[in-house]
């Protein structure tokens, strides 16, 4: 079956990519440049999607920096640094950007009914610490209904499903699946710093070393800039 799959480049849409493969998917990649302080993760994308061998790769440019609203796309917003995984727990963070989630499963949603896809892939992920308000079970199922409602495809019963394979796991047990699946996770970037080498502080940097020390495992991407 044909399969959508979200790639950021980043460690879970990698390994969301190395699944819907083993599912037997035909894989269609789609990211996106959003102006995001971290666009380094297109490169990684790039990388990620002709490792994985997707049929096609669509990366999608639009800019959300003409709005801000998050320090992703707004370098006047400081990003969050050092952050114990106790103070990411408490509130939606100043990384969340508005809708983004939205705004990628619809373009998704547009090239998935195009090349007539049965399914969509996140990346989402309700448990580490993140507290998205678009990365959660019962956002993924509105978005199912809007899959169904606003489609040619879902109106004649064949309504694209998405698959969240992650949203339960973990993010040692992301690591463990990708490392089931062959996920080469040096060409993976989870910055969020816009460095050409990771920054290790940052939420997003410090739920990825965490995860990999608590498995005992070295994180094979660079960490150069640590101080």
């Amino acid at each position: 079956m044909k399969a959508v799959i979200l790639l950021s480049g980043g460690l879970d849409s990698s390994t969301v990519l190395y699944k819907a493969k083993a599912d037997g998917c035909e894989c269609y990649a789609i990211s996106f440049d959003y102006q995001q302080r971290h666009r380094k993760e297109l490169n990684s994308a790039l990388m990620i999607a002709k490792a994985a061998g997707v049929i096609q790769h669509q990366v999608v440019n639009f800019d959300l920096g003409q709005w801000g609203g998050s320090a992703l796309t707004d370098q006047k917003i400081d990003l969050p640094q050092g952050r114990s995984l106790a103070e990411m727990a408490d509130n939606i963070p100043v990384t969340y950007v508005p809708a983004r989630n939205t705004i990628f499963l619809s373009f998704a949603l547009s090239y998935a009914e195009a090349i007539a896809a049965e399914r969509v892939y996140i990346g989402v992920n309700i448990l580490d610490y993140s507290g998205y308000p678009d990365c959660r079970p019962d956002y993924i199922e509105a978005m199912q209904e809007v899959f169904r409602l606003g489609t040619k495809q879902g109106r004649e019963g064949k309504a694209m499903k998405i698959i969240a394979p992650l949203i339960d796991l973990k993010k040692t047990e992301i690591i463990q699946l990708g490392n089931q699946l062959g996920v080469p996770w040096d060409l993976t970037w989870s910055c969020y710093a816009g460095g050409e080498s990771a920054c290790g502080v940052c939420d997003s940097c410090r739920l990825r070393l965490a995860a990999f020390a608590e498995l005992g495992l070295k994180d094979p991407i660079d960490y150069s800039e640590v101080g």
